[in-house]
């Protein structure tokens, strides 16, 4: 759902103080997927619990009790964003180290003779820990995998790999490399058909799209905050059907909180009291754009996320077609915004005949296009697309404040480079 207006380019940068900074002026920045800019309200928000609230939270005194209502209002706050419940949400250091401690946390639930279907389209921090602690279990281990051609998931093979011991799959939402969005909710769908249940990795898709998690499905829906303009914590919904079954992680004290039996360590008050803000920043975009005051948050973000995605899309068919036009370059996953049933995300990874990728990219950052190359954790996603992990490729990621203009300096390097 998207609003009529577009989006208004000049508000949305003006809420980011980065590109204000000396370092990023005669820059464009695409290394987003690495990890985005964070808005004011977020930077905003960790000045103020630092300067005043910097005290162990949930005491009587007012500073500690101001500390703990603010961890409260992330968690309330990004439930009704997501469509979940408060006690759903759970918020940990990183996806990594929530998806590792999942991994733990099922051990509890699954054992020999088990099956356990895993993608070649992750990035390893979801699909690896899964496959150790199946392994571990003596489950059956059954990789879905992607067409070497596309890099993309076909929903029918996944079907016929799914069987009445199946219980467990792990998927992205979508790929940190391929970009496009997968059919989760016909994966959720077809996987508890037989009783399995669902791990979703949104790291890629949430900065794009903040995703109704209910309607998914998921069982597990997981992404990082600092990709969405927030702090540098994971986010990890797991829907209430599953949280009763799955055994504590944390101390034994804490079996009976959900906020804190999948999260082994204390929280970082500072980051979890300041986690929501990035949703004053969705409310004042939703606002300046026309959106009605005192609507659900679920609802703006709804109409945010169309805004982003429309904007989005702009940029990313510009991109795709630049890079589809040099022959001495392989885009890794669809070249264009039509050829998969979902959303092509802006984040384009490509592979580079005539140089290697860590030379090209140095000569982009020379000409101000602020970008790296690597396997970006995606390891078995470039193998599985017949591109050498250990060379890499070359990402350029973009998110709603990129401009047409960041495109322009990227497109002109490239024809200059590789053109």
């Amino acid at each position: 759902m998207s609003l009529s207006t577009p989006l208004d380019l000049d508000f949305v940068r003006s809420q980011f103080p980065a590109f204000d900074v000396p370092e990023n002026l005669e820059q464009s920045f695409f290394e987003n997927a690495g990890g985005s800019f964070a808005c004011r309200q977020t930077i905003d928000a960790l000045n103020d619990y630092y300067t005043r609230l910097k005290v162990q939270p949930y005491s009587e005194y007012s500073s500690s009790t101001e500390a703990g209502e603010r961890m409260d209002s992330s968690y309330e706050r990004w439930a009704q964003a997501l469509g979940v419940e408060t006690d759903e949400v759970v918020l940990g250091p990183s996806t990594t180290a929530n998806t590792y401690v999942l991994a733990r946390a099922f051990e509890g639930l699954l054992g020999a003779g088990d099956e356990v279907i895993v993608t070649n389209q992750d990035h390893e921090a979801n699909t690896g820990a899964t496959r150790r602690m199946a392994e571990s279990r003596g489950c059956s281990v059954h990789e879905w995998r992607t067409d070497p051609s596309t890099g993309l998931l076909d929903v029918d093979q996944f079907e016929s790999l799914l069987s009445e011991r199946t219980r467990l799959v792990t998927v992205p939402h979508a790929s940190n490399i391929i970009g496009t969005e997968n059919e989760i909710r016909r994966i959720c769908d077809l996987a508890h058909g037989v009783g399995a249940r669902v791990v979703v990795d949104g790291v890629s898709f949430a900065p794009h799209t903040i995703p109704d998690v209910a309607a998914l499905e998921a069982d597990v829906y997981l992404f990082s905050l600092y990709k969405t303009y927030s702090v540098h914590q994971g986010l990890m919904v797991i829907r209430r059907r599953l949280m009763a079954e799955l055994p504590n992680q944390s101390h034994f004290f804490n079996d009976g909180d959900e906020r804190k039996r999948m999260n082994p360590a204390g929280p970082d008050h500072a980051q979890v009291a300041s986690a929501d803000a990035a949703l004053d920043y969705v409310l004042a975009l939703d606002q300046h754009h026309g959106g009605a005051a005192g609507e659900s948050l679920r609802a703006s973000c709804e109409r945010v996320s169309g805004l982003w995605r429309d904007h989005e899309d702009s940029l990313t068919v510009r991109l795709l077609e630049a890079l589809s036009g040099y022959e001495s370059v392989r885009v890794v996953g669809p070249a264009s915004l039509d050829s998969a049933p979902g959303h092509r995300c802006p984040t384009i990874a490509f592979s580079p005949m005539s140089m290697e990728p860590a030379e090209l990219q140095h000569q982009l950052n020379l000409r101000g296009v602020q970008t790296s190359a690597g396997h970006y954790y995606a390891w078995r996603v470039l193998k599985g697309a017949d591109v050498d992990p250990e060379r890499g490729v070359v990402r350029l990621s973009a998110v709603h404040y990129t401009s047409h203009a960041d495109v322009d300096r990227a497109i002109a390097a490239l024809d200059e480079l590789v053109g």
